[in-house]
């Protein structure tokens, strides 16, 4: 069924004109734009693209009115369980908090369009108050570049930001940290330091830069690299074709759940630590202190990342943010070629 547009007093297409291209009723449009999980995803998707056709906005005055942006913060999401995320979140919590505002979640499924569209129409309603998004990855930093420029919004991104977007971005400078790390290594007397590495937006995150430019400073070789996902098992596996390698004997890892993945395979080859390979984590879990061997990791401050944002959306305010350190615990030493 193809429904009749009528614009609105100002023009712009109403969540009636919505209705009615997709075939359903207004409060069927409502459910969409509020993820209910009462919508059937045929009925979803028949909204989704007839707010797309339509390039539909809420009516953000009327809704201004009585509900504001100045009462609520939403948090955007890809995941609410990895350390680095759930901190961060933790952060806007706090902030908001103190502020007396109320802090909505909204997970973004994936960076398929038609999770970005729907995440996107969810905070373009005021009802949604200002808007952070925690863009560690393709589907957030997605839904950032393409938030409408009248909703108030920042980031929180990997060191250096996102292309394709002007808008306010936080980060920690985490290339700088993984430079310090793989200096460290190389101090130590290792000939050079293997990288097992996260996801990143943009391809290669600023973790692996800093590797690499200390590497590269060093006149060190540079080894390819280990990629692996965010899930524990991924990592494993590259610390198993590493443990096979026996020239390998400093490895830094792009977080701590990959260290201690990549620690397993060691072990399980019969690889000690740091006897045989340094291992250097990045983030500083709050077990990584009770590892045996303790963690060596980069220690990144996610919660004071999550009230900045808080604070840049709010109220514009500037937040100076500790640099990243590398904290020294038992599983690196120089290697036994060197003792």
């Amino acid at each position: 069924m193809v429904g009749v547009v009528r614009p609105g007093r100002d023009g712009a297409p109403s969540i009636r004109d919505v209705a009615a291209a997709a075939g359903v009723s207004y409060q069927t449009v409502s459910r969409v734009l509020n993820d209910s999980p009462k919508v059937s995803p045929e009925t979803r998707r028949l909204v989704l693209d007839a707010i797309d056709r339509l390039d539909y906005r809420p009516n953000r005055a009327a809704r201004a009115l009585g509900l504001g942006r100045a009462h609520a913060v939403t948090v955007l999401t890809a995941n609410t369980m990895l350390y680095g995320y759930a901190s961060t979140l933790q952060g806007v919590e706090e902030a908001a908090r103190l502020l007396g505002l109320s802090v909505g979640v909204r997970v973004v499924e994936s960076d398929r369009p038609v999770d970005v569209r729907q995440a996107v129409a969810y905070v373009s309603d005021p009802s949604a108050g200002s808007v952070v998004v925690i863009a560690f990855d393709s589907a957030g930093a997605q839904v950032f570049r393409e938030l409408p420029t009248d909703v108030p919004a920042v980031a929180a991104t990997e060191a250096g930001g996102l292309a394709g977007s002007d808008r306010t971005m936080i980060f920690l400078d985490e290339r700088q940290a993984a430079a310090d790390a793989t200096r460290h290594l190389l101090s130590l007397g290792h000939r050079t330091v293997h990288h097992v590495a996260i996801p990143s937006e943009t391809g290669k995150s600023a973790r692996e830069t800093g590797w690499r430019e200390a590497l590269d400073e060093a006149g060190a070789p540079v080894p390819a690299v280990r990629q692996a996902g965010w899930d524990p098992l991924s990592a494993y596996r590259g610390g198993q074709q590493l443990a096979r390698d026996r020239a390998v004997t400093a490895v830094l890892c792009g977080n701590d759940d990959t260290a201690l993945a990549v620690r397993r395979a060691l072990y399980e080859a019969g690889r000690d630590v740091p006897g045989d390979v340094s291992l250097v984590g990045f983030d500083d879990v709050p077990g990584a202190a009770y590892w045996t061997p303790a963690l060596t990791t980069v220690r990144m401050d996610f919660n004071a990342l999550g009230r900045a944002c808080l604070a840049a959306v709010i109220g514009g305010t500037a937040v100076p943010l500790a640099a990243p350190s590398l904290i020294f615990r038992e599983s690196t030493a120089p290697p036994r070629s060197s003792s």
